[in-house]
């Protein structure tokens, strides 16, 4: 799994890539053979005003799939990494089983099951 961390406005030092590297290695690894790619782009929208505005975009490429987009805000950067991985974990189950029930139904489709 090929992974690119990049920052707007924001300077992102090793330790932080580091965590964040950790982080979606624990909540996408177990898909590690499907996820071709994941691009994470996180940015600072208000700049030194304050408030919910540091955010990290998700890019996941399946190997054969769609391409997965999560977008998670928060105060705190460390909570946003946390947030986006754990969604992230959940997207990309969420699409393998939809892949996995398309599947099954085409091959039951073509094995002329529930013909009667």
């Amino acid at each position: 799994m090929l992974m690119q961390i990049s920052g707007r406005r924001i300077p992102l030092s090793a330790a932080f890539r580091e965590h964040v590297q950790r982080r979606f290695a624990f909540a996408l690894g177990r898909f590690g053979h499907r996820v071709a790619r994941v691009l994470l782009k996180f940015t600072d929208i208000n700049g030194r005003r304050g408030g919910v505005d540091k955010q990290c975009r998700v890019a996941i490429q399946l190997d054969r799939g769609p391409r997965i987009i999560v977008d998670t805000r928060d105060v705190e950067l460390e909570a946003v990494v946390d947030q986006a991985a754990q969604r992230a974990g959940h997207a990309v189950r969420r699409e393998l089983e939809r892949q996995r029930h398309r599947r099954v139904d085409s091959l039951a489709i073509l094995c002329g099951a529930g013909d009667e």
